[in-house]
């Protein structure tokens, strides 16, 4: 079995810090993901390889344990490339990681992840530890594989009114409902749906971070929901009902004569649904924007002039 060197994987020396592998581990994982790779193998491997060493260097346990194999791995190779035994014969006082994988910490990248399981040198070294060492117990919780995180974006309509997604992430086809009320940023779990166990226990979760699209002339604040709207000049002066289609539904409400640019109506009850309790909303703030009106004839121009006098006199 050949050794593996994470550190040149990704790119740094062995007196790294947790931070600079951490950003070693983002730059290359944004360049070899399959999302911006498809059909590219070399890629793939790239990409597995690179999860597989940040997995381990950002682990102190772990990366403690592979240095001291990596310091004397002829030794190691000795014993059948069986880690338990090295370890045993060189310091009966350490004792590597338990006999069941350990996930690191959350990965912190922007996208989709995967890896698609672990190499045979992974297995060797943190899969098991051969004989002699101790193993879980059916009473014991088996370690779970990585948690994994990725993003979809969604718009203001959908997160008022639920939607529902299809997500291709790390060889699974997921169907994702989606409730009322979703905030942006909100992290939504799917519990089983992350990362293989090496070793075949339970799977790690996906995490779905839900972004929503901006919309143009509204603005969401907690449960409230405030838009600009554009009314034109004739309304805003004589009054009348005003209507008109908002996130898939209308809205209707009379408008007094007279109303100035900037009024804000409340309408209650109209803005977004609070997540999980549909029933409960916030409200609308709707501000009107009165619209001048454009490529005037020569008579309106005209009879504009004479109730400008009007009001003048």
């Amino acid at each position: 079995m050949d050794y593996k060197d994470y550190y040149k994987i990704l790119g740094v020396p062995k007196t790294a810090s947790a931070e600079e592998i951490k950003k070693a581990y983002r730059r290359l994982a944004k360049q070899y993901h399959p999302d911006k790779n498809p059909g590219d193998k070399a890629a793939e491997a790239k990409f597995k390889d690179i999860t597989e060493a940040n997995d381990v260097l950002s682990d102190p346990q772990k990366r403690k344990y592979y240095d001291e194999l990596g310091a004397n791995w002829a030794q190691y190779q000795k014993f059948g490339g069986n880690p338990a035994d090295y370890v045993k014969s060189k310091r009966p006082s350490y004792r590597p990681p338990t006999g069941q994988y350990q996930p690191g910490p959350d990965i912190d990248f922007d996208g989709p992840l995967g890896g698609g399981g672990f190499s045979d040198f992974f297995r060797n070294i943190f899969g098991g530890f051969g004989r002699g060492e101790e193993r879980p117990n059916s009473g014991q919780r088996l370690s779970r594989g990585q948690d994994f995180e990725t993003e979809m974006e969604i718009t203001l309509e959908e997160a008022h009114h639920g939607t529902v997604r299809i997500l291709n992430v790390l060889n699974q086809r997921l169907r994702m409902q989606i409730k009322p009320g979703v905030e942006d940023g909100q992290s939504l779990k799917l519990k089983g749906r992350g990362g293989e166990h090496p070793g075949g226990g339970e799977r790690g979760d996906l995490f779905v971070k839900v972004k929503i699209a901006k919309m143009a002339g509204v603005e969401r604040r907690g449960h409230d929901l405030y838009y600009d709207l554009p009314v034109d000049l004739y309304t805003a002066v004589l009054g009348g009902k005003v209507a008109t289609r908002f996130l898939g539904g209308e809205i209707s409400f009379p408008l007094p004569a007279g109303t100035d640019s900037g009024k804000i109506f409340r309408l209650k009850g109209k803005g977004m649904p609070h997540y999980g309790h549909p029933e409960q909303k916030g409200d609308l703030y709707v501000k009107i924007m009165i619209a001048a009106p454009k490529n005037l004839t020569a008579k309106e121009q005209e009879l504009f002039a004479q109730l400008a006098a009007l009001r003048q006199g």
